[in-house]
């Protein structure tokens, strides 16, 4: 083979590469803007609306995927697996809050590393929605669901193994520490508040009582 011919055989093979790439980049970024958008629905309660903008999201990395699915190191450049996160982490966030069962990734379709990053992320999404419920009252709901939080992030440090494989996962674990340390003292505060309102109320009740008999 000459050196011309080696020239051609490189381009042909890198032009194969870049029309598989330049498929796949745009579905990701879709994929990645209909689960954000997937996140806020659930934030507002809407939950048909955040199921359709979810399907929306698989369908796009699944798009992706095809397109990539004969050039392996493409589909492990980064930006699928940023999609896959996305869409885990919606999809765990709707678990938590409906207080239903958490899909594995099996079940979503997606890689583990992703996968487990968007279940570190998706514990700040349940923060956000424990202070909703603590500024609506609902300081019992916001217990449980700090005990999900629990419940995820003890799953979370049992992986122990190189950022290289789960995806610098141990980074998001620490922040995910974090957040459930603040919404932690953010429940405390509201049961001691709830706890001295009810304590005046019954102080109250007793006065006016006393006012009544006398």
């Amino acid at each position: 083979m000459t050196l011309d011919e080696l020239s051609r055989a490189f381009q042909e093979r890198f032009d194969v590469k870049m029309a598989a790439r330049e498929k796949a980049l745009p579905a990701a970024r879709r994929s990645i803007r209909f689960s954000a958008n997937a996140i806020r629905a659930i934030h507002r309660g809407e939950r048909e609306r955040a199921r359709e903008l979810m399907e929306e999201s698989a369908g796009a990395i699944h798009e992706g995927m095809d397109a990539v699915r004969d050039e392996p190191d493409v589909a492990n450049a980064g930006f699928l697996q940023d999609a896959q996160k996305e869409y885990a982490e919606a999809r765990i966030t709707a678990a938590i809050v409906d207080g239903a069962d958490v899909p594995g990734p099996e079940e979503l379709g997606v890689q583990p590393a992703p996968y487990l990053n968007g279940m570190a992320e998706a514990i700040g999404e349940a923060r956000r929605h424990i202070l909703d419920l603590l500024r609506a009252g609902d300081v019992e709901q916001g217990e449980a669901l700090l005990g999900t939080m629990e419940d995820l992030y003890s799953l979370l440090v049992t992986i122990d193994y190189p950022d290289a494989i789960t995806g610098n996962l141990r980074r998001t674990t620490d922040i995910a520490r974090g957040i459930m340390e603040k919404t932690r003292g953010d429940l405390s505060i509201s049961i001691v508040q709830r706890q001295l309102r009810d304590a005046l109320e019954r102080h109250a009740n007793h006065v006016l009582g006393k006012g009544e008999r006398g």
